[in-house]
């Protein structure tokens, strides 16, 4: 069983990484931060999947463009400037 724990903690440290917070120590800026790469993240899928012809690009930047709101929404509430 440990073996299958390692191997989901391996799976999921690839396919989602995180990098170190070296910024500023306040609560909103690391939930920011985390927002942010998770941002990252995805855009990096969508645009692979555009790449490879399994989205439109039409499609790959209303995914983006919903992504974005979605990251200027988060970064309002939690009233960074």
């Amino acid at each position: 069983m440990p073996q299958e724990s390692d191997f989901l903690s391996g799976l999921c440290d690839f396919l989602y990484p995180r990098s170190p917070y070296y910024g500023q120590f306040e609560p909103e800026y690391l939930i920011f931060n985390a927002n942010l790469q998770e941002f990252a993240q995805r855009v990096s899928y969508i645009s692979s999947l555009q790449s490879n012809g399994k989205l439109s690009p039409e499609e790959a930047y209303k995914q983006i463009q919903i992504l974005w709101k979605q990251l200027k929404r988060a970064k309002k509430e939690l009233e960074i400037s």
